[in-house]
């Protein structure tokens, strides 16, 4: 990334320190790959729920404190004595031949839980392991990292790493059930969309050592609680299309000079905090800063991004048909609005060529509603 950029994008954040991505807002670029706002707001490492707050629309997606502490301790419960219990997810429910197996708990290196130490040592046991020259078959808490915009961003899974057959997996430890061999889609999903991240950086981090990425499979291994019990069970999951889309925002990230290039020059995000940390901006000028910018708003992106509620609102204003998601915006090809929807189904507007068929659709839809409110009146 070519300095200029760099200092745009430090423009954008202002005062506020950088915020580096993680796992989970690389998952979430890949939920919404064609919104403008959180491709900036991510790459300036602007805070998007301090930013959200401050214009009235603070986020509200999130896990419970009771989520968060039965994930923790189903985690636990799966790596307790070396792995026991995930051994047995792998050999019993995955039916995998394991060899001996070694156990490596990467956490805490001599006492040292810096990143950038935790990641050296990461790289050397894993890229051994990848020789044949370690004896390591589960590797806990591997410290990954991408360079990601001409920045680093550390990626700390919850995840165990092991290596079979000459080639690693990344297995995800979730706490939500899996009943009757079936789990909730959308938390698959979540889940299989943030082992990606884990994939193409564990490809990275052997690709500099000249190992190919066949090494790494792009099958995880989801581990979670079976039925309504807290015995853990296993399943894999193919990972193909969400790392194909990751790294294909990832390669938009790269390319961000370009967006930078269409805003304002003095368009900034600052919130001009105070010296008790408290934001001094206007925020009518934080909202018209936020309006020069695209958005592509999704009714998901309630899940996983923080600006969404804001986004929500000018998608309200606009009348788009954004909010009421992807399959019905795709249905009307080349109309944007839920006005010009009505428009042309009332006749009221004179369709374009590429709207024709649609136009005839459309009133031909009204048509059929005005008859049936007809005889019920009639009724």
């Amino acid at each position: 990334m070519k300095e200029p950029v760099d200092d745009r994008l430090a423009a954008l954040r202002g005062s506020a320190k950088r915020l580096d991505y993680n796992a989970r807002s690389l998952a979430a670029l890949e939920n919404n790959p064609r919104c403008t706002l959180r491709a900036l707001l991510d790459a300036s490492g602007s805070d998007k729920a301090a930013i959200a707050t401050h214009v009235g629309h603070p986020p509200a997606f999130g896990q419970s404190s009771f989520a968060i502490t039965r994930g923790n301790a189903f985690e636990a419960m799966v790596k307790a004595n070396g792995c026991a219990e995930l051994l047995r997810v792998l050999r019993e429910t995955l039916e995998l031949t394991l060899p001996e197996v070694g156990y490596e708990d990467l956490n805490d290196v001599g006492g040292d839980g810096r990143s950038k130490e935790r990641h050296e040592r990461t790289e050397d046991v894993l890229l051994r392991a990848a020789r044949g020259e370690g004896d390591g078959t589960l590797f806990d808490h591997p410290m990954l990292c991408l360079q990601i915009g001409g920045h680093k961003a550390y990626l700390e899974p919850d995840l165990v790493a092991f290596r079979i057959d000459g080639r690693f997996h990344v297995v995800e430890i979730k706490s939500f059930p899996i009943i009757d061999e079936q789990a909730a889609p959308a938390q698959v999903r979540a889940a299989t969309t943030q082992a990606s991240a884990y994939i193409i950086a564990l490809r990275d981090l052997l690709g500099r050592a000249g190992i190919g990425e066949e090494a790494v499979s792009d099958t995880i291994v989801l581990v979670a609680p079976k039925d309504f019990t807290n015995r853990p069970t296993g399943a894999f999951i193919d990972a193909r299309k969400q790392v194909a889309a990751l790294t294909r925002q990832l390669s938009r990230i790269e390319r961000i000079g370009d967006l930078v290039d269409l805003l304002p020059e003095d368009l900034t995000f600052d919130l001009a905090r105070d010296s008790e940390d408290r934001p001094r901006r206007p925020v009518e000028e934080l909202t018209e800063a936020l309006d020069q910018v695209l958005v592509t708003y999704r009714p998901d992106c309630l899940n996983h991004c923080e600006m969404a509620f804001y986004c929500r609102s000018r998608a309200r204003a606009e009348a788009s048909l954004d909010v009421l998601g992807p399959v019905v915006r795709d249905q009307f090809g080349g109309i944007d609005t839920s006005t010009m929807v009505m428009g042309l189904a009332r006749g009221e507007l004179a369709p374009s060529e590429d709207q024709m068929e649609m136009a005839a659709a459309l009133r031909h839809a009204a048509r059929l509603r005005a008859e049936l409110e007809d005889l019920g009146g009639a009724a």
